[in-house]
């Protein structure tokens, strides 16, 4: 596992960011992926870039970033839509100055990768079934995303910079149809979070699979199916560790342990020194 960089999430348990870059350093992990969903890691605060810098030189790593989970590009209501999309602008403008850091302490050849999720929209429950309001409204959903991927060209430019599509409980048919036009773009590609798609039966992975050459980034941690479990240590689930860590060597990607403790992260760090 040489060829692959390690990193940790951001950790409830640390309340701030030099405790989680103390633990970093201290568990020989290369970086750590700032989580959005987190209030001290606001966009606000990604644009405090010089402290960022400052706080990553004395551990010696770099960031990677995870947007927030609720992020909605696709909102009918614009107002919401636009929040969003200004979210992207200002975290793509933080992370293009955060790049000094993977040059100096990564692999210069990985790029930076911002971390999304699908955002699978609202239903509305009939006596028969459930209706996607997404996929009923299919064709402004897909503009928005089109819109999206021009946008996110622009922003990006010539940073060494990757917007990661996430899969977390299933990819929907319309969310697919929707990354593939994203991953017509060279500054999309692709995260796969192995310990979701096991707690979801594998669903996501012909998908993933598929797209391969767009694998840059991984979550590890370990899972199971039934019951559907996942963010455990590694060798704490049914998960085939070796295999998926074999495919994110072969595709050169980097890998957050991407545990919920500090026990948990530590356990999952011994089992990847053991491999």
């Amino acid at each position: 596992m040489d060829g692959i960089q390690f990193g940790m999430p951001t950790l409830i348990e640390n309340r701030t960011l030099e405790d989680n870059i103390a633990l970093c350093a201290r568990l020989g992990l290369r970086f750590i992926e700032l989580n959005m969903n987190f209030p001290e890691y606001q966009t606000d605060r990604l644009e405090e870039t010089d402290c960022l810098i400052q706080c990553a030189e004395k551990g010696g790593l770099y960031y990677t970033i995870h947007l927030d989970e609720n992020l909605n590009i696709a909102d009918f209501n614009s107002l919401v839509s636009d929040a969003y999309l200004e979210t992207v602008r200002r975290t793509i403008d933080a992370a293009k100055k955060l790049v000094c850091l993977r040059d100096r302490y990564g692999e210069p050849d990985q790029p930076v990768t911002v971390n999304m999720h699908m955002n699978h929209g609202i239903f509305i429950t009939l006596p028969d079934r459930k209706v996607q309001m997404y996929e009923r409204d299919f064709e402004t959903y897909m503009k928005s995303y089109e819109s999206f991927r021009q946008k996110c060209e622009e922003w990006i430019g010539n940073a060494d910079l990757r917007i990661v599509v996430e899969n977390t409980d299933g990819f929907r048919d319309y969310e697919k149809k929707a990354i593939d036009c994203l991953l017509e773009s060279p500054v999309f590609g692709l995260t796969w979070d192995i310990g979701h798609s096991k707690a979801v039966g594998e669903t996501d992975v012909p998908f993933i699979l598929n797209h391969k050459e767009k694998l840059c980034h991984f979550h590890i941690h370990d899972g199971t199916e039934k019951p559907p479990r996942n963010h455990l240590a590694l060798g704490d689930g049914e998960i085939d560790l070796a295999s998926r860590l074999h495919l994110a060597e072969e595709r050169h990607a980097r890998c957050v342990l991407e545990t919920k403790t500090v026990a948990a992260l530590e356990k999952s760090v011994a089992y990847v020194k053991k491999l």
